[in-house]
């Protein structure tokens, strides 16, 4: 299995052992564009691995701080309460950069910049680029997502 992740498109294609196509979802890219240097708030191409799945069994809309559920439910009140908080819901996929130097060690580590594939709010625009540096994609995908890879199922991000 491979997720393959188009900057460009906003989009992540889930493809199996054979090549064939399983899934499609919209996502949503940094909002600053890609990059992998920390601080950068840009999302990091080349390739990763999903180094951890975080909140199995979580209902949806949980949500999360430095990848703990703080037992709050997202909802529209709350978003209102808080409008520029980066919201973490429902699932984190923790990305790990396969690529010494480009995405991997020193100030280029996509796990040490905590970048994730992860839940967002329903008001968050997917198709369009608008996170700090991690993958947004919508609640319902990120479950589905989440159930349907294994830890360290490769993941490629392109800026095409």
């Amino acid at each position: 299995m491979k997720l393959l992740i188009s900057v460009a498109r906003q989009m992540m294609t889930v493809f199996d052992d054979q090549g064939e196509v399983l899934r499609e979802y919209g996502v949503s890219t940094a909002k600053a564009g890609v990059g992998e240097v920390s601080g950068s708030y840009q999302t990091p191409r080349g390739q990763h691995l999903i180094r951890a799945k975080i909140g199995a069994g979580q209902p949806e809309n949980t949500v999360f701080v430095r990848r703990r559920p703080t037992g709050e439910i997202w909802t529209p009140e709350l978003g209102e309460a808080f409008p520029g908080r980066d919201w973490i819901l429902t699932r984190i996929l923790w990305l790990s950069g396969r690529e010494p130097g480009c995405n991997r060690l020193g100030c280029v580590d996509t796990m040490r910049r905590y970048i994730y594939i992860h839940g967002s709010p329903d008001t968050a625009e997917m198709g369009a680029p608008g996170s700090h540096g991690c993958v947004r994609m919508r609640n319902a995908d990120i479950v589905e997502l989440f159930d349907l890879v294994p830890c360290y199922t490769e993941v490629e991000i392109t800026e095409d």
